[in-house]
């Protein structure tokens, strides 16, 4: 009787592990997962001189607390080491925007 429990613990702990070999995230990793990704998103807008309100429009699925603290602690690397943010392409820097044309009536 005793034999067969001490298989069955073996069986079941060498079972248990494999999971990991699997590639099954637990929640824990699935948030750790989720939290990089987000800081990752807001540092890249703040690189590329977004908005924090633009950075939350285009990313919606990513935690708004992950990406405002990339994207402040961006803000601080950039001011500590005077960098130059970088604009992307498609898109023009604020200051480079031409004002919205009025209809006429």
């Amino acid at each position: 009787m005793r034999r067969s429990a001490l298989i069955l613990i073996t069986l079941a702990s060498t079972w248990l592990a494999g999971c990991d070999a699997l590639g099954i995230e637990t929640a824990t990793q699935v948030n750790a997962r989720k939290e990089a990704e987000g800081r990752a998103i807001g540092s890249a807008c703040r690189h590329a001189v977004r908005s924090i309100e633009s950075c939350f429009q285009t990313n919606p699925r990513a935690g708004k607390a992950a990406v405002f603290a990339g994207w402040r602690e961006m803000d601080q690397y950039m001011r500590d080491n005077s960098v130059v943010g970088m604009p992307s392409e498609g898109e023009a820097a604020p200051s480079e925007k031409a004002p919205a044309e009025k209809p006429t009536s």
